[in-house]
């Protein structure tokens, strides 16, 4: 009888790893908060103009956003109003997800260390539960 995989490893270290694993990371996950100071006044790119700082912000992307709308409307075969569109709408995108910040919410080391113990020895056992065991020794 095959284990997981195929392997020799076991199918119980398969399951206990896999429900160690993903208990472990589920609470790491649930442990940290997303925030976002993104707006349509935030600063999303620093430019150096004319000798002074100019930051572009995400109300200002709208501007070529809107253009290139425009331009695919009036003809859709523009390629200048595609790429204005794309080109806008990407960089939109890329300032949403810069501005995310990332914190750990406030736990006991306990806590801490039981999430880690859970997330980190359950990919360990389900990753062992995979490979085989069969002994070879080097002569």
């Amino acid at each position: 009888m095959q284990g997981a995989g195929g392997s020799e490893g076991g199918v119980g270290k398969f399951f206990i790893g896999l429900f160690m694993m993903c208990g472990g990371f589920y609470m790491l996950f649930n442990a940290v908060m997303v925030q976002s100071s993104f707006s349509l006044g935030y600063g999303m790119y620093g430019l150096q103009a004319f000798g002074s700082n100019v930051n572009v912000t995400s109300g200002m992307i709208m501007i070529p956003f809107i253009i290139g709308i425009a331009m695919i409307f009036y003809n859709v075969k523009s390629l200048l109003g595609w790429i204005l569109a794309f080109g806008s709408l990407g960089a939109l995108i890329f300032g949403v997800i810069a501005s995310l910040h990332f914190n750990l919410r406030s736990m006991s080391l306990f806590e801490l260390i039981v999430i880690l113990i859970l997330a980190f020895g359950g990919l360990a056992l389900f990753l062992s539960s995979m490979r085989s065991h069969s002994k070879t020794y080097m002569t």
